[in-house]
């Protein structure tokens, strides 16, 4: 049986340093500020987090790519020269092209090299839901667990993942054709904090409105009491932000005293996601009984 490998892409919002330290491959995807692409694999050094979300407060209007096809046939190739297999677990494919262009990478490099494998998992997610999928594939690895169990795993995993989120700023959600100019108006006006979740199809879905950040945040705690009822209330959640920390805590804080759950990372959003979510963005993911 061959050695395989988990990777990921850079929306599963862990530190790369976190990836780097586990073996995890990462497959980056492209953000665009005034001209300049960025991606790690790029020449162009990179802001750090904290340096691009200032530049969203100082209005600027990044784009995105999804992941190079080319680099994802370099990236699948090196681990199969070195005689690895690869399970790939990818952003939402009803949200990006990135799982579609790691598929393709995916029959390429098994063309050519018949006796490698490379699954990949489409996490209809991203962010701490993409994230706990590939930490939970990892440590099975860990464990020892062959190859088709930790697909197994990821697979059925998939359908548990809840991840749900509020933004602070409406127009951000507007620049990414998500809600109407006026509806932004008028939601900024009337300090409505809209709730959004991620679907079973993977896509960006309205859970509700409330008045007040704090009613929000409560809100996105509040969605672990249908876990609970079913008897599948989560070990651990994972709080992502966009550079707003204070909040995160708060969220994290809230979670272990409601549900005593203590483990509860905090993470920044990945820019790629930040482009179209802005500053100040929570998002709340967790895997049901996990």
């Amino acid at each position: 049986m061959r050695p395989f490998i988990i990777s990921t892409d850079t929306t599963c919002d862990w530190p790369k340093s976190y990836l780097d330290e586990r073996g995890i491959q990462i497959h980056p995807l492209h953000y665009v500020i005034d001209g300049v692409e960025y991606g790690q694999e790029l020449e162009n050094e990179e802001p750090s987090a904290k340096e691009f979300y200032d530049m969203l407060r100082d209005g600027k209007m990044p784009t995105t790519n999804a992941t190079n096809l080319d680099y994802d046939i370099r990236l699948f190739e090196n681990a199969v020269q070195k005689g690895f297999d690869i399970i790939h677990i990818a952003f939402s494919s009803a949200m990006s092209a990135s799982c579609s262009n790691a598929n393709l990478a995916a029959q390429e490099v098994m063309e050519k090299y018949p006796e490698s494998r490379i699954e990949v998992v489409d996490s209809l997610s991203g962010s701490g839901g993409t994230g706990l999928l590939v930490e939970g594939a990892w440590k099975r690895l860990q464990d020892g667990k062959s190859y088709d169990e930790v697909l197994e795993w990821t697979k059925d995993a998939v359908s548990r993942i809840r991840v749900y989120f509020s933004v602070s700023d409406l127009f951000s959600l507007y620049r990414g054709g998500r809600l109407k100019k006026s509806s932004a108006i008028l939601g900024t006006a009337l300090k409505i904090q809209p709730m959004l979740y991620i679907a079973a199809d993977g896509t960006l879905q309205v859970m509700g409105k409330v008045r007040g950040r704090q009613n929000a945040l409560n809100g996105l705690v509040a969605k672990l009491s249908e876990a609970k009822e079913k008897g599948m209330l989560p070990s651990k959640v994972v709080v992502a932000h966009g550079d707003t920390e204070d909040e995160a805590k708060y969220v994290a804080e809230k979670v272990s005293m409601d549900y005593g759950i203590d483990d509860a990372p905090l993470v920044m959003i990945s820019p790629t996601l930040g482009s179209h979510t802005g500053q100040g963005i929570i998002i709340f993911s967790y895997i049901e009984g996990e």
